[in-house]
């Protein structure tokens, strides 16, 4: 049914269901990914961070619509790779957020337009790519990427990926990327507090609380466990505040980006008895709200506040890029032990990400793609 006042009325009647039968349903219509490569860490740390001091210059990238997870990474090697007197350059390709951009400060990133694109220019000794190893996340970078194929390094957190990286550490064990990349800014030799200003600003130790934070949504979700909070802790001995990152990346959204909330929310769909969430937005709801698309963050988890639901779907539309962009979320297992993995349901729509959060993009239109999903849930 379309989630609407009366819907919104019965929130307090869904009950808990106590078994989830796990999805098994086959996509007769929707495209399925060919057979994954072997994705697994290829080197080590040391090696990487050796590689990154002999170097003079580096070019330093990640995923598309970058999350906080994907600046704070970019922004940390950055600051790392000037504590030891190597030059970086960041290379973003937008839509980013401004609340993330606030993060920036005198690291100086190259935010490139997708629809009108450029490439990096000169000679760079290695490129990191960090928080993906997919290539479907790196679409305006790929040409540029595979003809410096073998000076290519990643540091990525994810199950799934592409031989983007000559040489990775890929660790599904970090509750964030940035998680990760303080064994390299470890390796390095480097303070954490490198980089801050009067105020504690810019500094490594903030680029890594931001990925830290946001990947694990501020420490609520399955990721953040003992390491990860034994991780923040030193994070925050280094000097980063923690109250002042919080109100800048989640009480400084515009009016519009509320209003796009509730229309997803007005769209909303439960679906297997209250199981499944399903959303849309259409280009219609950000042109009439004056959204934007980098607005959408964190719409898809709204949802995982009703008791029934196991997992929460978002689809969205593009008009401008010409595709249609899929947000996954699901909670941990029930007491029976039965979860949805939506880097699975993802993974059939060329996607991917975590067992409990995932993303992807379809061509088509948005009622032909939500009708593959709903086929799937």
């Amino acid at each position: 049914m379309n989630w609407n006042a009366t819907a919104l009325a019965s929130f307090a009647r869904c009950r808990f269901l106590a078994r989830y039968k796990p999805m098994l349903t086959s996509l007769s219509n929707a495209p399925i990914a060919d057979t994954p490569m072997t994705y697994t860490t290829n080197t080590t740390m040391t090696e990487l961070a050796r590689d990154i001091r002999a170097a003079r210059r580096v070019l330093v990238t990640t995923h598309q619509k970058p999350d906080g997870d994907a600046m704070g990474s970019v922004l940390a090697v950055m600051r790392a790779c000037a504590a030891v007197g190597v030059e970086a350059s960041g290379w973003v390709v937008d839509p980013c957020e401004g609340n993330l951009r606030a993060f920036e400060g005198a690291t100086k990133v190259e935010h490139v337009n997708p629809r009108a694109p450029t490439l990096p220019v000169g000679e760079f000794d290695l490129a990191i790519v960090v928080d993906t190893g997919a290539w479907a996340q790196l679409e305006v970078l790929t040409p540029w990427l595979k003809a410096n194929a073998s000076r290519v390094i990643g540091f990525d957190h994810h199950a799934r990926g592409d031989d983007v990286a000559a040489r990775r550490i890929v660790d599904m064990n970090c509750g964030s990327c940035t998680a990760l990349l303080v064994q390299l800014v470890d390796a390095l030799g480097v303070d954490l507090s490198y980089g801050a200003d009067a105020r504690g600003r810019n500094s490594i130790a903030e680029a890594l609380y931001m990925g830290l934070a946001t990947d694990t949504g501020w420490f609520r979700f399955p990721n953040a466990r003992a390491a990860e909070y034994a991780l923040a802790s030193r994070l925050l001995a280094a000097g980063v505040d923690k109250n002042a990152m919080y109100q800048q990346l989640e009480q400084s959204s515009r009016a519009e980006r509320v209003q796009l909330q509730a229309r997803a929310l007005m769209s909303m769909e439960m679906l297997q008895g209250g199981r499944f969430v399903f959303m849309t937005l259409r280009a219609s709801d950000f042109t009439e709200t004056g959204a934007l698309l980098e607005e959408t963050a964190g719409i898809v988890n709204i949802p995982m506040e009703i008791s029934c639901v196991r997992a929460s779907v978002l689809v969205v539309e593009d008009t401008a890029a010409g595709i249609i962009k899929l947000s996954f979320r699901s909670k941990p297992a029930d007491a029976s032990g039965a979860f949805v993995d939506v880097n699975e349901l993802a993974a059939r729509f060329g996607g991917g990400g975590h067992v409990h959060a995932a993303g992807g993009k379809q061509k088509g239109s948005l009622e032909e793609v939500a009708a593959r999903i709903r086929a799937a849930l």
